[in-house]
């Protein structure tokens, strides 16, 4: 079973049901809904050892966020600190012509000073695999130097670093982030990112395989993994293209998909079963995950190989 270790923020996602407002909410919904902790539900569920690490507050919302992500068979290795806030989300779901809303409201949250003593470092160390992803980035220098740290410790032993670009503009612009991310892609063998996110971030034009050409080889990465929604995804391995087309699924909640791509392609890869075979794993838990409410991907891994079979 390979091993996969986790970094970063969990916030919580606050949405009223089905596809109301929040102006005219009666209720409304709590998940926990980091990239990084949905990442390592989906690669547990698809048999990985699962461990994800974080600093979070002791209140009975940070409780809340790790009692959710171990029902899904994750480990989670948390600090407890005495001061900050969980983070939060506000979602409210879109239906054509209406655009969905998300009102990030993450300042001040406890991970936001997470240093590499709040974490497992020696877990880290001795994992197959390092995730952390570009919206923990994003709170603050404190957290880039700390997720840089991560990768070098991932590497230490040979693991494999992955990083996702998950880039959110309403946490910072486009420039900040390529700028400040400069330490944390040199640290990367594994760079992932869907399609509109490369072209902002890295400002390239062109067709899909020219983005994704364009940014493995400026930076160098090992492998580059672009997902494009419902229209599938393709990897960059050695300069050679593998693409995989999607197949039509009627979508109940878009939320959770990157993340099961994330999360089944990265297990896959730490199984040694090489790009071509992690990027059909991959496309296949998005398929499955555009059909499960909510944004946390706990997919079923006989639903997942139903679909691979079909691609």
């Amino acid at each position: 079973m390979s091993s996969l270790v986790t970094v970063g923020e969990t916030p919580l996602r606050v949405s009223p049901p089905d596809n109301r407002q929040f102006v005219d909410a009666r209720e409304v919904g709590l998940a926990a809904a980091g990239t990084e902790s949905n990442v390592a539900i989906t690669a547990a569920c698809l048999g990985a050892d699962s461990v994800w690490a974080s600093r979070l507050p002791a209140t009975q919302l940070g409780r809340r966020v790790v009692a959710e992500i171990r029902e899904y068979g994750v480990d989670p290795d948390v600090t407890w600190a005495q001061e900050g806030r969980v983070g939060l989300e506000f979602t409210q779901r879109g239906v054509p012509p209406r655009e969905p809303i998300v009102i990030q409201d993450r300042i001040e949250a406890t991970a936001a000073s997470m240093t590499p003593s709040d974490l497992p470092m020696e877990r880290v160390q001795a994992a197959d695999g390092t995730f952390v992803s570009g919206s923990t980035a994003a709170l603050s220098s404190i957290t880039i130097d700390t997720l840089v740290a991560v990768l070098g410790a991932g590497r230490a032993d040979g693991g494999l670093t992955v990083f996702d670009l998950d880039y959110r503009p309403r946490l910072w612009d486009a420039e900040e982030a390529r700028e400040s991310l400069t330490d944390v892609f040199e640290a990367t063998d594994v760079l992932i990112a869907n399609e509109d996110q490369l072209r902002t971030v890295f400002g390239r034009t062109g067709d899909p395989h020219q983005v994704a050409h364009g940014v493995a080889s400026q930076w160098d990465f090992e492998m580059l993994a672009m997902t494009r929604g419902e229209h599938g995804a393709l990897v960059i391995h050695d300069s050679v293209l593998h693409e995989c087309e999607s197949i039509d699924t009627e979508t109940v909640d878009a939320a959770g998909q990157h993340a099961a791509f994330v999360g089944a392609f990265v297990r896959t890869l730490l199984e040694d079963e090489g790009p071509d075979s992690a990027l059909y794993d991959g496309v296949a838990a998005a398929t499955v995950a555009r059909t499960l409410p909510g944004p946390i991907p706990a997919v079923d891994p006989d639903d997942v190989q139903d679909v691979r079979a079909k691609l």
